[in-house]
């Protein structure tokens, strides 16, 4: 009679009984950035949009004002001057723009695309309001398209729309 030794010492968790620990910790790994990153912008649109000040085109707090301050210092004035020509309608811009990035990336609904458009508002701010931040990661602009590059890359594989869509694509086509 043989006996058969137990190559396989690590325990399954949470998916079927395959798998180990790390797996799962690897497969949920982005969960916690995109919750922050969604939630975050989330915030940061809303907080645009109900405060009165911000969306005016001069005065304490204001777009307009802010994009002023910051004009001759920014690594791309000519972008400054674009959103100047309607501090109100690019402030609007901003806040549905942030709004929108963060509601598909809490969801996982286009998730490599709000990602995408994270990044670009995250690059834009950076050039812009925080390019004159010395030592320059005192700015938190850089840090944040940082963030949302694996994003970009990777979507939003668990707990998102966007896999429920890819999982029912594949039952509807017979595979798994």
């Amino acid at each position: 009679m043989t006996h058969s030794m137990r190559t396989d010492t690590r325990t399954p968790y949470l998916n079927g009984g395959s798998g180990d620990w790390r797996d799962t910790a690897s497969r949920y790994a982005l969960l916690p950035l995109r919750v922050f990153l969604g939630i975050t912008f989330i915030y940061a649109g809303l907080d645009k949009l109900t405060d009165g000040a911000f969306l005016q085109a001069s005065g304490a707090g204001s777009i307009g004002d802010t994009m002023r301050a910051v004009r001759d210092s920014s690594a791309i004035p000519a972008l400054v001057d674009l959103a100047l020509k309607s501090p109100t309608g690019f402030g609007y811009a901003m806040a549905l723009g942030e709004l929108a990035v963060g509601i598909g990336t809490l969801l996982g609904l286009l998730a490599r695309l709000a990602a995408l458009g994270g990044a670009l508002i995250s690059l834009s701010l950076w050039l812009t309001v925080s390019w004159a931040s010395d030592p320059y990661y005192y700015g938190n602009d850089l840090a944040y398209l940082m963030a949302w590059l694996p994003l970009v890359l990777a979507g939003a594989p668990v707990l998102s729309l966007d896999a429920t869509w890819r999982s029912r694509k594949r039952q509807r086509a017979g595979g798994f």
